[in-house]
């Protein structure tokens, strides 16, 4: 029993010094005694209990501490994180931008850290500044001839504007545009081809940065080719089409003059059968003369001689 009862205790020991040191992280407050930090045992279990990770705003107090920013405190670190910030990358990027003799304050790194940025990255950024590709942007220059061009940036990470400004798809957005501008208003594209450095020197005047959370420190040109010739294919586009409308018109001025030529069949057909009629009518006409006495026996056979002589002259003719 007696070994029983010591064995429940320990245990019993054993789990309430896991719960202790659960809730009251003692190796931690060592370390940042160690490190020069103040901060109570009873700060850190009060942490445990508002949900906030004693680890993560111990770290950061001490690299704060080490990097000589008094500014960051406790309680700031606590407020950033429970507003759903990244407490490290935060105090990252102020020792960073300490050491670059960078100015950012507490207040700006949480604001640029809380509005979706990684302001550790844009601390590296204004160090380091960065070099983005452009896509392939096709423009057209006056003489026809399409060039497809690629442009390389390089920027640099404005601090001040971060919080507000527009991201690396409106810069490439701009820059495109104005390599298109520039292309569209250049006489020829051999001019373009020659002195690609034109449209960077355009480009850059245009202050495209404003707004944006960068600032431009140069376009470069990387690539520039030859593309369609728009122009001759706007010519031979609108030679078919005026070859088109003169076909149309053409099969309607023959279709009007078939539309003619059948109406003077009908009407020479109309002719004729009134001739033929007519001469139907002959025979009766002199049937009646000689009845009434209009018309003598030698008449007839003059006008028959005279018929003959025409049949004559016609076999003749078509000999």
């Amino acid at each position: 029993m007696n070994v029983m009862f010591i064995g429940g205790v320990i245990a019993a020991v054993v789990i309430l010094l896991s719960i202790f040191f659960h809730y009251v992280p003692f190796m931690l407050w060592l370390s940042a005694k160690v490190s020069g930090v103040q901060i109570s045992l009873m700060q850190l279990f009060l942490m445990r209990i508002r949900n906030v990770p004693p680890y993560k705003i111990v770290q950061a107090m001490i690299e704060a501490h080490k990097a000589g920013l008094d500014n960051v405190t406790r309680d700031t670190l606590e407020a950033h994180y429970l507003a759903g910030g990244n407490v490290e990358r935060v105090v990252h990027a102020l020792v960073s931008a300490s050491k670059a003799n960078i100015e950012l304050t507490f207040q700006m790194a949480t604001a640029i850290d809380l509005a979706g940025r990684d302001v550790f990255e844009a601390v590296q950024m204004s160090v380091n500044p960065k070099v983005i590709d452009t896509p392939h942007v096709t423009a057209v220059a006056k003489d026809g001839i399409q060039l497809i061009a690629i442009a390389r940036v390089t920027v640099r990470a404005n601090i001040k504007r971060l919080v507000g400004g527009a991201g690396e798809d409106t810069v490439l957005a701009r820059v495109g545009e104005g390599i298109v501008s520039s292309i569209g208003s250049a006489e020829s594209h051999k001019a373009v081809l020659e002195n690609p450095d034109s449209i960077s020197k355009l480009v850059l005047k245009k202050g495209l940065d404003a707004g944006t959370a960068f600032e431009i420190l140069s376009i470069d040109i990387a690539d520039i080719d030859i593309g369609k010739n728009i122009g001759a294919a706007l010519q031979i586009d609108q030679a078919n089409a005026d070859k088109n409308i003169a076909q149309a018109k053409a099969e309607e001025r023959r279709a009007m003059a078939i539309a003619l030529e059948q109406e003077n069949k009908a009407r020479a057909q109309e002719a004729r059968a009134h001739v033929i009629e007519a001469e139907a009518e002959v025979p009766k006409a002199m049937a009646e003369a000689f009845r009434n006495g209009n018309l003598g026996i030698m008449d007839y056979y003059r006008m028959k001689n005279i018929q003959a002589d025409t049949a004559m002259r016609d076999n003749i003719a078509k000999d």
